[in-house]
């Protein structure tokens, strides 16, 4: 039981800071451009098909440099093109512009990598059990993904709080007009926030693809729960979305691993009960409902608490 606690913690954890890695690059840009990319989950997959082929010509190492500057520019460029000729019909051309993104982006991935999961696998200097666990070895690619989540989280956390450069990120969102006349160029800075948002998303794509499943629908398979994290955390507040991350990954993987049942606790029912749906409700187990609990998170907090864990405006 010790066994299961402690790997199912660990497990949570790591598959929580993922999460993070993917939302807070979500966070950046709702906090400070007031736009909710439902493109941004495809910045995750394109960081991933980018890694993986350069790192097929270069290696790990530098594909982890340069798929995220890669990301990142093509996001700025998709605000500076795109976003910012949309932002002035409102909101709702935002959301749009940004759903029909994510459809063309994972059509051009699946034209030029095909639909098939392609082989990026974990780079060999980190190809080991990094420690042994009562009897499970836990691998050092895991606790690598583990660290750079950290990292990155301490990192803007310190960059948009201690910073003058978030100071004026920050205000940019708020007071444009006199962050301009102070002669800063907003719509440089909004591009370069877009710009980041996207490249953080990309990191995620390159350090999960070895680990997960690299593929054309890797974005639709994680990028409907980043929103539960964003929501649930708070909308923009970056420890909201870090807080929420590990909820969900600990939630998550504790229900997968205690695989238990109402009739395994309080018996079958009666005979009377045994044909009806109550019957199918009974045995249903707590590894199958894992997937809608997030979501079911998500309704309490939007009935509860409408501006999230830690956020300040109302979703």
């Amino acid at each position: 039981m010790l066994e299961l606690v402690v790997i199912s913690t660990l497990n949570g954890i790591q598959y929580g800071m993922l999460l993070f890695l993917m939302a807070s690059g979500l966070t950046v840009i709702f906090s400070m451009l007031g736009v909710l990319n439902f493109a941004h989950a495809s910045f995750y997959m394109l960081g991933a098909f980018f890694g993986f082929q350069l790192a097929h010509w270069f290696g790990f190492w530098p594909a982890l440099v340069i798929a995220p500057v890669l990301a990142g520019l093509i996001g700025a460029g998709v605000e500076r093109y795109g976003l910012r000729k949309v932002h002035r019909n409102g909101h709702v051309a935002e959301l749009l512009f940004t759903f029909g993104l994510a459809f063309a982006l994972e059509e051009i991935v699946q034209i030029i990598w095909g639909k098939s999961p392609v082989d990026f696998r974990v780079p060999e200097i980190l190809n080991f059990p990094a420690l042994t666990i009562f009897s499970t070895n836990y691998p050092a690619y895991k606790l690598f993904m583990l660290l750079v989540s950290i990292a990155i989280f301490v990192g803007l956390l310190i960059a948009l709080k201690k910073t003058r450069i978030g100071m004026i990120v920050q205000a940019a969102l708020t007071h444009p007009h006199m962050v301009g006349h102070l002669g800063h160029n907003v719509g440089r800075i909004f591009m370069m926030v877009f710009g980041v948002g996207t490249a953080l998303a990309a990191v995620a794509g390159v350090i999960a693809g070895p680990a997960l499943v690299t593929q054309s629908s890797m974005a639709a398979l994680l990028g409907p729960i980043l929103f539960v994290v964003v929501v649930v955390g708070g909308l923009g507040s970056l420890p909201g979305a870090f807080i929420a991350s590990l909820l969900i990954g600990l939630v998550q993987t504790f229900a997968v691993a205690m695989n238990g049942s109402l009739s395994e606790i309080f018996g079958p029912l009666s005979p009377a009960y045994a044909s009806t749906w109550l019957s199918d409700i009974w045995n249903v187990t707590v590894a199958q409902i894992a997937p809608i609990m997030p979501y079911v998170l998500l309704v309490l907090i939007l009935a509860f608490r409408p501006m999230g864990l830690l956020g300040t405006r109302d979703t």
